[in-house]
Parts: structure tokens; C-alpha cells; sequence
């Protein structure tokens, strides 16, 4: 069975389980106290948080990114792909690459973002159905003060105590991006009737729409034209 065989075979059992409704519900966490000082010029932000295609159909409904592309960071290996990334054996973590216009949207705002919809930073080394260290919760920064503020939220958000259990989430500086395939690119929105996606992902829109109304954007963007 494949990976994507797979994951469409648990949103299916899902769907039917007393259990079903692995994602997670939005929160509404306050904005960072640590932010960085808006800059000139597009600014790169890379973020991991279970399965690529939820996390970049967020950030792709977000006013301010002018870009979210599904790939893997974390590890460093040649021929990187879907299938050896799955096997966890890389290092890598299914990712998402958000460039962004720092004069519209903050780096700190997109980690609240982060945080509050776009995935559980409460789970170790998994995203609700899927598990292994390629779906962990990691922020990988881009530049030291990304590094900063991210490491200050997360310390604000341990104090507030607005989660149930501990926050997991990795902060991994000088990582490198690999693009994902094409296939798995946009995937949220060319397949919003897919099981996997309707169990687990289109939940994270809503809870954008209705946490960050001022945020949302209603048509996505698109990496395929």
C-alpha cells in the first residue's frame, strides 16, 4: 500500500470511528510578546506540523504570504523524495516554505497562526493519524531573530499553560528546503472532497476564517497555475 493509499485508508476508518475528529480545534492564543521589527523585501518562514498538505492549505488562505509550498527540512540527504521521506528514516519533516511580505504580516503573527490552526504542538513525533518523526512539530528559522521570537513564544505560550499538555514543538535553525513533489503541491485545494482532507484539514480553514478573520484570504494560492 502506498503512503497516500494509507493515509486515505485511516481518514476513511476514521470517518467511521466513534474516535473520528483528529483535528485539532482552533485556539485562540494570544499574539507574541517577541516580534520582529517589520523589514523590507519578501522574508522566508519554514514550518512542519504533521501532514504538508493541511499546513500549507492554511497559510495559503493567509493575506500578507505570497507563497506556501509543501516540502521537507530537518536532515540533509541526496535524492530526497515522498517515499524515503515516509520511511522516517531522513530526518526530514514534511514541511511547508511560506515567503511573506513582512510589512503586511509578521513572522510572530504566522507563528500564532501556527499554533492556534494549524496543527497540535502538543503531539510528539505525530499529527493525528499520522506518526513518525517526518510529521513532528518543528519551526525551522531562517535567520537568527526568526530563531528568537519563535523560542520566546513558545516559551510565552508554556507560561499561559492554554494547552493541555506540553508544548513539543522544535526549533531547528539552518535547515535546508527540498520542494516537494509536484503532486503534492496545492493539494488541499484541488482535492477538498478527499477524505484525509475533509477529517482532518478543512477543519484548520474554518478555524482560520473565524480566529483570524482579518487574515483570511478567500481564494488560496497556488504554487500550479
Amino acid at each position: 500500500m502506498t503512503r497516500i493509499s494509507l493515509r486515505l485508508f485511516l481518514a476513511a476508518a476514521a470517518v467511521v470511528s466513534a474516535h473520528a475528529g483528529f483535528a485539532q480545534e482552533g485556539i485562540p492564543l494570544p499574539a507574541p510578546a517577541v516580534d520582529e521589527a517589520p523589514g523590507a523585501g519578501a522574508e522566508t518562514a519554514i514550518f512542519a506540523g504533521g501532514c504538508f498538505w493541511g499546513i500549507q492549505g492554511v497559510f495559503s488562505h493567509v493575506k500578507g504570504v505570497t507563497s506556501a509550498t509543501s516540502g521537507y527540512a530537518g536532515g540533509k540527504v541526496d535524492n530526497v523524495s515522498y517515499e524515503g521521506v515516509s520511511s522516517g528514516t531522513t530526518g526530514l519533516a514534511e514541511s511547508v516554505k511560506v515567503v511573506f511580505d513582512p510589512q503586511k504580516i509578521s513572522y510572530g503573527h504566522l507563528l500564532q497562526i501556527y499554533f492556534s490552526v494549524a496543527h497540535d504542538p502538543t503531539q510528539l513525533n505525530r499529527q493525528g493519524p499520522d506518526e513518525g518523526t517526518q510529521y513532528r512539530s518543528a519551526v525551522f528559522p531562517t535567520n537568527a531573530e526568526q530563531a528568537r521570537v519563535a523560542a520566546a513564544y513558545i516559551a510565552q505560550l508554556g507560561q499561559a499553560h492554554l494547552f493541555d499538555g506540553a508544548i513539543v514543538t522544535r526549533i531547528e535553525p539552518g535547515a535546508h528546503f527540498y520542494r516537494a513533489e509536484d503532486y503534492h503541491q496545492d493539494f488541499l485545494a484541488r482535492n477538498p472532497t478527499d477524505g484525509y482532507i475533509v477529517v482532518n484539514d478543512l477543519p484548520k480553514i474554518d478555524h482560520l476564517k473565524s480566529l483570524f478573520p482579518a487574515d483570511y484570504r478567500g481564494k488560496p494560492l497556488m504554487v500550479m497555475n
